[in-house]
């Protein structure tokens, strides 16, 4: 079979890619070895997200006697929890393959293998292709240390479909996935330390934020040893003990599950691109601006280019390489304005640049700061722990916005828009926000 697109790999941006390749006239192939949706929709983005809501409400629960509301004696169903999840992800994978059921799109389940530049083989089908884009994704990363094979050592999609709560869980590693799924857990009542080798947690985020948010769980229980590293892993009679030097001091952690979330590598090893000559470093394949590899009909797209392991980024990367096959050069998708979320509680978020990255750049730059307990609709919701702080050249200009608080995942999209805009403080303090609400934070950081 010859289409006018293959598309390895039916992740987010994968999927999406198809589909708009689809709504362009465009005969497409997909080839997926697993579920549709990837990691982001079965083992990522979306359990994680729907584990957070449940341990949201645990969280509400357990401080209703401030709202004058007494739920004493109410208990966490965890089975219930966990099927809650499964038939969140079910729903969502049934409606991409939904979506897929289209007559521009052929979805093939199966292994692929590129038999060559043009060519990839499934179960002995041949497909070829004018062009190619791999979007195969990436896997957990584990640390090479004694005892990382050990029943009860888990990455995050192993810790996702346990049937217990642990009582106790040790965590190694305090980015995303670590410090989120740390949250809920400590929400459903798990002991819950984090180990992390960087000086700060979130070391990808503002400094600021990333220390109030230590804090933050600090003070709801979890705890934190940074600038640890973790030396191995040891197991009796079913009970685990972690081993890490901090300080020059050995110190141990005993645990019932140990979290493995040191990142994740892209899934090189799931095709055969020396036979093709790809070029790739072990941070991934190596793509242009359009997401071009060394080969020109053949693009990467995702955690497989190891630029950001981002689901809304493979998403905006596989706009970006089709755009580049269909000849488009209007496409002005601004790829360095990114946000991100951690979904923790209290959530963080950030965008463009922080004060470390305008420091190394040479950006001569303002900061100005808000924060949570001064508004209004925070205050009503009890959840007044949280900072704004925006980022802004000499001129003004919006460089980048970092968020601790209540819905900073959703308030940093503002901030994201008006930077891909290149609006100023000025533009956006002249911008008129309904009260009262939580984005009236940035507005008071912009005063």
């Amino acid at each position: 079979m010859h289409a006018q697109l293959l598309i390895i790999g039916a992740g987010p941006g994968g999927y999406e890619t198809a589909l708009l390749a689809a709504r362009r006239g465009m005969e497409t192939v997909i080839i997926e070895a697993g579920a549709v949706g990837g990691t982001c929709l079965n083992a990522g983005c979306i359990p994680t997200k729907a584990l957070c809501r449940s341990a949201e409400i645990a969280e509400e629960l357990a401080k209703a006697g401030q709202f004058g509301f007494s739920v004493a004696g109410w208990n966490l169903d965890f089975a219930a929890v966990m099927q809650r999840k499964k038939e969140v992800v079910c729903q969502l994978r049934e409606g991409v393959e939904t979506l897929l059921r289209n007559p521009k799109i052929h979805l093939v389940r199966g292994k692929a293998r590129f038999a060559d530049s043009r060519t990839v083989e499934v179960d002995g089908e041949s497909y070829s292709a004018d062009n190619i884009i791999i979007a195969t994704g990436s896997e957990p990363a584990m640390l090479p240390i004694p005892g990382n094979d050990l029943p009860g050592v888990l990455t995050s999609a192993g810790l996702l479909d346990i049937a217990e709560i642990p009582s106790r869980l040790c965590v190694i590693g305090a980015g995303v996935i670590g410090l989120e799924l740390a949250s809920v857990f400590a929400a459903f009542g798990s002991t819950v330390t984090v180990v992390e080798y960087a000086k700060e947690v979130l070391p990808r985020f503002d400094t600021d934020i990333a220390k109030r948010l230590r804090q933050a769980l600090g003070k709801r229980g979890i705890e934190i040893a940074t600038q640890a590293e973790v030396t191995g892993i040891t197991g009796n009679d079913g009970a685990l003990t972690v081993t890490y030097v901090r300080k020059g001091k050995e110190c141990t952690v005993e645990a019932d599950k140990v979290l493995m979330a040191v990142g994740r590598r892209p899934n090189l090893g799931a095709l055969n691109l020396d036979d093709i000559c790809v070029a790739y470093t072990k941070r991934g394949i190596t793509v242009d601006s359009d997401m071009r590899t060394n080969v020109p009909h053949i693009y990467a797209i995702g955690d497989i280019n190891g630029i950001n392991m981002l689901a809304h980024v493979a998403t905006a990367q596989g706009v970006r390489a089709l755009d580049a096959i269909c000849g488009k050069e209007d496409n002005r998708m601004r790829m360095d304005v990114v946000p991100s979320a951690v979904f923790t509680m209290p959530e963080a978020a950030t965008v463009g640049l922080t004060e470390d990255d305008c420091r190394e750049r040479g950006i001569d730059f303002t900061v100005s700061k808000s924060f949570f307990r001064a508004n209004g609709k925070a205050v009503c919701m009890g959840e007044t722990d949280g900072l704004c702080k925006i980022v802004s050249d000499a001129g003004g200009r919006l460089l980048g916005c970092h968020l601790l608080g209540a819905h900073s995942a959703d308030i940093v999209q503002e901030a994201a828009a008006l930077i891909t805009a290149g609006a100023t403080v000025a533009d956006l303090r002249r911008t008129i926000h309904a009260h009262p609400t939580l984005s009236e934070v940035l507005h008071a950081a912009a005063e």
